[in-house]
């Protein structure tokens, strides 16, 4: 492929109820929000991130989005917010990240915001990136990793079609130093 800063990447994607749409500086505020609302559930399943970790300020969101934004443009990861069409309200995260270009393959990732959660945002979000993964990108391979005891997590890989390849023991250490285990789904080319 050549350079992956050329590919023609979408800014925003709209399924039936929500429109994704990659960061901008100016989400900071509802991002801080979310984020606020959501942390306790948000350290409970994706502690291993730095960004979860870190206390939640509106400066920090803002870096956040000045990140997110930056690594769209770079093409080194794809991060769209989640937006209810109905309401405006910024209801999940989505986003294609760990992208291989040459392969290429990539990882699907999300949280939704706690007050939102059972309403299906992160099942239709994740079928419309993965469907442009493996349709537009090309990718012949779109992963889906979750912690094992994040059933809500797995429940929408499920949902969305991604077959269970196998669970990775003792990979990564918890907060309170508990052993846990990664499951590790996988959507390919021929199953779109």
């Amino acid at each position: 492929m050549s350079d992956p800063i050329l590919f023609p990447v979408p800014t925003s994607v709209e399924t039936s109820r929500l429109l994704l749409r990659h960061f901008r500086l100016e989400d900071a505020p509802a991002l801080h929000e979310a984020l606020v609302e959501s942390i306790g559930e948000l350290r409970k399943h994706l502690w291993f991130l730095p960004w979860v970790a870190e206390e939640q300020t509106l400066q920090s969101a803002e870096i956040r989005c000045r990140k997110a934004e930056a690594n769209f443009l770079l093409r080194t990861d794809l991060p769209y917010l989640a937006f209810e069409k109905a309401t405006g309200r910024l209801v999940a995260s989505i986003g294609l990240h760990r992208i291989e270009w040459d392969l290429p393959k990539t990882e699907v990732g999300y949280w939704v915001r706690s007050t939102e959660t059972g309403k299906g945002f992160a099942s239709e979000g994740v079928n419309a990136l993965t469907a442009w993964a493996l349709n537009e990108l090309g990718a012949k391979r779109v992963e889906l990793v979750a912690d094992e005891k994040n059933i809500g997590s797995r429940a929408v890989a499920e949902r969305c079609g991604f077959q269970l390849e196998g669970v990775l023991h003792n990979v990564m250490r918890a907060p309170d130093g508990e052993l846990r285990n990664s499951c590790i789904y996988a959507k390919l080319t021929s199953q779109a």
